[in-house]
């Protein structure tokens, strides 16, 4: 009886209020859309070149934006009204699938129109991320915050699930283009969502006067607060090293479990579920702050480890499904404990940099971690993530055992003065 009544009153307490209710409604559609446009996408490419490598420089090219451009897109969230940031930048998100959508079914869309748009896209998300991330707080409140971002990566690890399955079907009986076009109308959802927040319910951050030196104001507050700095510093190792199951998993398969394309399928739908229940879990029964993070980032280093020593398919499909479920956890508790640890005015920021850590990392670790299984195979791909996770404990550990975890001082105390 005590699991049903956490499950009842915990695992979803922040749907109990109505914004959050009709966001994360907006959310699911976009996200399945989301994920229809990213397999169509690399269809596209293949059939237009043929070659992997292209669809690899396709995705350099939408996130290599927010590598260098992601702090700056948090300097601009904590200066203007979030939702209408969100509201905004969503409307031009869903204008570049539509052009997508329109260059395929015509017949007349290049490589290059690929390209330009990909980037377009990842510039949109620079500033589309911070911003939504930051508004979470804003929206549910610091007693919901971990309930409502660990439904949020549920939402994620679901509709990972569905958008490829449903895109397969469309693909099948419409075409790539059509991928595109349902993608765009999902756009629809989330900025009517959006727009129809109760907004006297919003409990929004004081908006940051515009000023010289705000992007060096943010790093340097992050520098000087060990508890921004450090789970900010293990998301970079593990995003950077571990997340790369889209470059790793297909060598995994192939080469080392000789399952080819049903095997990939059977370890990413592992993952997927493993990532739902990971997600729940910590809905539920999580909690904040570095000490969880390091037990979470341990565990996870662990699981990695397990998974590149797995004999068989089966075992590997277990593994992954822990690791699954513990990236899952690692993220939300990363995200909850920044959000909650950042001052307001600085929150904007933070996440931005948390965006480049888990988003922005993977022009960097994608490349690096194909290069350790082209050398050394899939299951080096493996180990690289499970070092990265212990490093990442071990640094959080150092914080705990030199007990530098401590409650952030004021703004204005640990701001540096300086221009950018």
């Amino acid at each position: 009886m005590t699991v049903l009544a956490d499950l009842r009153g915990q695992t979803f307490a922040a749907l109990r209020g109505a914004n959050f209710r009709r966001y994360i409604t907006g959310q699911a559609v976009s996200l399945i859309g989301t994920w229809m446009q990213i397999v169509a996408q690399s269809w596209l490419v293949l059939e237009l070149t043929g070659s992997g490598t292209a669809i690899g420089v396709v995705l350099a090219l939408q996130t290599v934006p927010m590598l260098l451009l992601g702090p700056y897109g948090g300097v601009v969230a904590d200066r203007v009204d979030k939702r209408r940031l969100m509201i905004g930048l969503q409307t031009m998100m869903g204008l570049q699938a539509l052009a997508l959508g329109l260059l395929t079914v015509t017949g007349t869309v290049e490589l290059w129109h690929v390209w330009v748009l990909a980037v377009l896209l990842g510039l949109n998300q620079c500033f589309e991320n911070p911003a939504r991330q930051s508004f979470m707080l804003e929206m549910v409140g610091p007693e919901d915050l971990r309930n409502a971002v660990s439904l949020q990566s549920v939402l994620a690890a679901c509709s990972r699930m569905i958008g490829p399955a449903v895109a397969g079907l469309v693909i099948a009986a419409g075409g790539l283009g059509v991928c595109f076009l349902l993608n765009a109308a999902s756009f629809v959802a989330v900025v009517a969502s959006l727009l129809r927040l109760d907004v006297s319910r919003l409990d929004p951050s004081p908006l940051a006067e515009r000023a010289r030196g705000q992007l060096r104001e943010g790093l340097a507050y992050v520098r000087r607060s060990p508890d921004l700095a450090v789970p900010l510093l293990m998301m970079a190792l593990v995003g950077c090293l571990a997340f790369e199951f889209q470059v790793v998993l297909p060598v995994v398969a192939e080469h080392v479990l000789d399952a080819g394309a049903g095997g990939y399928g059977f370890l990413t739908a592992a993952m997927g579920a493993g990532s739902v229940v990971g997600g729940l879990v910590i809905a539920t029964w999580g909690r904040t702050g570095v000490k969880p993070l390091v037990a979470t980032a341990l565990a996870f280093g662990v699981a990695m480890a397990a998974a590149a020593a797995a004999p068989n398919l089966g075992f590997m499909i277990v593994a992954m499904a822990l690791v699954g479920g513990l990236s899952a956890s690692f993220t939300a508790t990363t995200n909850s404990s920044l959000q909650l640890a950042a001052a307001p005015t600085m929150r904007g920021r933070v996440m931005a940099l948390w965006s480049v850590a888990f988003l922005g990392s993977t022009a960097i670790g994608g490349p690096f971690a194909g290069w350790v299984c082209e050398e050394f195979g899939g299951r080096a791909g493996l180990l690289l993530g499970a070092v990265a996770c212990l490093v990442a404990a071990g640094l959080g550990a150092a914080l705990l055992v030199r007990g530098r975890s401590r409650a952030l001082p004021p703004v204005d105390a640990a701001v540096v003065d300086g221009s950018a």
